[in-house]
């Protein structure tokens, strides 16, 4: 089939309006960090399970590879199209519908293409929570969230979008429709393929549809962001909190205080605490979500911080007296990111380490990078509840970014990961692997396991269509 003949095959399957090929596409052919700019055939855009699966199939008469997209906000670049101008980007952003919800089940069933932040508001609405939570969750989907397998800021309770979803709806490579949408808690039949499909980026089929987990809301929630003399001591204030909240202890992040002298330069309209404390190197934002009364909520989580000054492991802390100054902090913490663009190019990391071993492991990275390269601003922060840390390097105090990352970010990259392995971690906590990171994989995943995703990813996607490059190189 020509690409002429593809072309007129998809616009009689989605409708013309819904197969893009010229004008200003670059929404979807360039990565959210405008790092890669791409060129594809056509974006075309269905709107029902359907049309995708006819869309596959056309595509693979065609023997046309696929690059799946939702909100395109992957940090990772794994929804981008190669430079060749054959491939397809498939925007699932049209199927956007909540399908079902079973409040005595605790679930609904919804499509790919949803917001996340709509998601949360429908939950909301009904008196019930879906607890995903992250940075872009105004534009990013749950298609993508599933893809990767998105972490976010209560991951310490409720865990990643894995451990949130029951069920899953799948266009195989070959333009199959795989129904597996029960919403059961149990089920031991056969090998578990929803797990297999999340966090594959797109490389083994197409998510459509998912049944998610919803939650009661909680009767009270606490928010406090607290000074620490180090990591060691983030480390035991993480400690007492699961010792005196359990299962309450919903987020605990730690933030570097360059990182949020960042946030202080670039947004001075945020009142950021204690960043003239010299002897608080990091803060740490810690929420505590409880089904008990605000008053009980509040008495255990005052005497936690009575606890943590006792200890030593907190030197100030405040607490929010409404959900506007603790949304007023989680503001704080979510800027960080944004404040890092401010000052300049920069390289990311979104790394796992025991969180019982993080302390030694900045210590070595921080000191280790210093050596290397003197001068390298490093801007840490991150999940420290589940051991998840945007470990950044900033680029030296009035050098050229484009220079910097031309000459250094190899370099950087290098010494980060290998001392990330030398702990025991993760390259990718996340993020997902992509193209961006394709590479590493290689490199630092085991031949055993390699050989086992090469296997998977050949049985199932034999022609190699599905979003190719990505997490296999």
């Amino acid at each position: 089939m020509t690409s002429s003949a593809l072309l007129d095959t998809l616009r009689a399957t989605v409708g013309a309006a819904h197969v893009l090929t010229e004008g200003d596409l670059s929404a979807y052919e360039q990565d959210w960090r405008n790092r890669v700019h791409g060129k594809s055939l056509a974006v075309v855009r269905p709107a029902t399970t359907a049309e995708v699966a006819a869309v596959v199939k056309a595509c693979a008469a065609a023997k046309v590879s696929i690059v799946p997209q939702g909100g395109n906000t992957g940090l990772s670049v794994g929804s981008t199209p190669d430079d060749s101008g054959r491939q397809v980007v498939l925007s699932l952003t049209r199927l956007n519908q909540v399908r079902h919800m079973d409040r005595d089940n605790l679930t609904f069933t919804v499509e790919a293409g949803c917001i996340l932040q709509n998601l949360q508001d429908v939950a909301d609405k009904a008196g019930l929570l879906f607890p995903l939570s992250l940075a872009a969750e105004g534009s990013c989907t749950i298609g993508g969230n599933l893809g990767t397998n998105a972490g976010g800021t209560q991951v310490v309770r409720y865990g990643n979008t894995r451990e949130l979803c029951l069920g899953l709806e799948v266009v195989t490579p070959q333009g199959d429709i795989w129904d597996g949408l029960k919403g059961l808690r149990k089920d031991n039949t056969g090998y578990d393929l929803r797990d297999l499909f999340i966090g594959s980026e797109g490389t083994l089929g197409i998510i459509t549809a998912a049944t998610m987990k919803l939650f009661p809301q909680p009767a009270a929630q606490l928010t406090a962001f607290a000074a620490v003399p180090s990591m060691e001591a983030a480390v035991r204030l993480l400690g007492l909190a699961h010792q005196h909240l359990g299962a309450g202890l919903t987020g605990f992040e730690v933030m570097g205080q360059f990182a949020l002298s960042l946030v202080v330069k670039h947004m001075p309209q945020l009142r950021v605490p204690f960043t003239d404390n010299a002897d608080a190197p990091y803060c740490v934002l810690l929420e505590n979500s409880d089904s008990e009364s605000e008053q009980h909520a509040r008495e255990r989580f005052e005497h936690l911080l009575e606890l943590a000054f006792e200890d030593g492991c907190v030197l100030d802390a405040v607490v929010a007296e409404s959900l506007s100054q603790a949304h007023d902090l989680w503001h704080i913490r979510e800027s960080i990111p944004l404040a890092q663009a401010e000052e300049g190019l920069n390289i990311k990391h979104d790394i796992s380490i025991a969180a019982s071993r993080i302390p030694a492991f900045v210590e070595h990275a921080d000191a280790l990078l210093q050596r290397e390269i003197p001068g390298v601003r490093l801007v840490n922060f991150g999940h420290l509840g589940d051991g998840n840390l945007h470990y950044n390097v900033q680029v030296p105090e009035g050098e050229d970014g484009k220079t910097f990352l031309r000459d250094k970010e190899a370099l950087v990259n290098h010494l980060v990961y290998e001392a990330v392995a030398e702990f025991g971690g993760s390259f990718s906590a996340e993020h997902g692997v992509g193209a961006l990171k394709a590479d590493k994989l290689e490199k630092y995943q085991s031949p055993v396991a390699l050989g086992m995703m090469r296997a998977i990813k050949n049985a199932l996607d034999p022609l190699g269509m599905m979003n190719p490059g990505c997490v296999l190189k």
